[in-house]
């Protein structure tokens, strides 16, 4: 089973030898293929050839690019994910508004629970209001209490002046760290062979990734805490490593300790089931 996250930051080339990912500095290293589920290429400064970009593929390695500010740009995806990839579009295009309604309400729910139980762990009196807002929410979350719940949490964690616009460091270590979430959560939905535009809420059509937007939501409070503990002063290399080792966090899922990367496997896995069975009992979250 792949589990490391290999991050290449400076200047290398990078080729395919016998199964193994080489990577060509000063010196040599060899990693093989079979456990890598994530590869980061962080500089620009990073040529790789094309044998090896088809083995990654293969081998459903995760590859992300950043750009010349060393922020994820863009990622390399498969066209097809899985052996039924076909038969499993036909069925996502089929999912009826009610089942994505329902399915989209549960996200909502477990998103404002797991903001909450960060700001009881916290000592926020704010977490009050959160489970307010859990309570009054609808079908579709019609009256946008995840907007409301929203303002009310990110405020008590970062201060009263706080807004996700703002160009501040905070801002730059969360949209850091979302992006690694959303990179994971396109992986897990092409391997299952679906279409990552096609979302249950998100329908932007200049969103590649409108499905992944849905699904990631309630894992965004995991980012959030790490980035509050770093007490950040500057974000550097070393700060955007610890958010990219986020993934080999655990986390309870199914009664058992996980890896995050594992969880949202698991987690994705139950919701598509959950969408094609009708039946959003299915769905599984995780807890801390």
């Amino acid at each position: 089973m792949s589990w490391r996250t290999v991050v290449v930051s400076s200047s290398a080339k990078l080729d395919y030898q016998m199964g193994y990912l080489v990577v060509r500095k000063d010196t040599t290293t060899k990693i093989h293929l079979g456990e890598i589920r994530t590869l980061m290429i962080e500089s620009t400064a990073v040529s790789l050839t094309a044998a090896l970009l088809s083995e990654l593929i293969e081998k459903k390695v995760k590859v992300i690019f950043c750009d010349e500010k060393r922020n994820p740009s863009s990622e390399l995806m498969p066209y097809y994910g899985s052996h039924d990839c076909s038969l499993k579009i036909k069925r996502q295009i089929a999912w009826t508004d009610d089942i994505k309604g329902a399915v989209w309400t549960e996200i909502v729910c477990e998103k404002i629970r797991q903001q909450k139980y960060l700001l009881q762990e916290l000592g926020k009196v704010e977490a009050e209001l959160l489970q307010g807002y859990l309570e009054e929410i609808t079908y579709g979350d019609a009256t946008n209490r995840e907007g409301h719940a929203a303002k009310v949490y990110f405020n008590a964690l970062f201060g009263k002046d706080f807004t996700r616009t703002d160009d501040l460091l905070i801002n730059a270590a969360l949209n850091y760290g979302y992006s690694i979430l959303l990179s994971a959560f396109n992986r897990e939905i092409v391997l299952n062979g679906y279409l990552t535009q096609l979302g249950l809420f998100h329908d932007n059509m200049f969103n590649q990734f409108n499905l992944a937007s849905d699904l990631m939501e309630p894992f965004r409070p995991l980012v959030d805490c790490m980035v509050l503990q770093m007490m950040l002063v500057e974000f550097e290399r070393l700060q955007k490593m610890e958010l990219v080792n986020l993934l080999n966090k655990e986390v309870i899922i199914n009664e058992r300790c996980e890896l995050i990367s594992n969880a949202i496997k698991i987690y994705c896995k139950s919701v598509f089931d959950a969408l094609e069975d009708a039946d959003v009992s299915l769905i599984r979250f995780y807890k801390k």
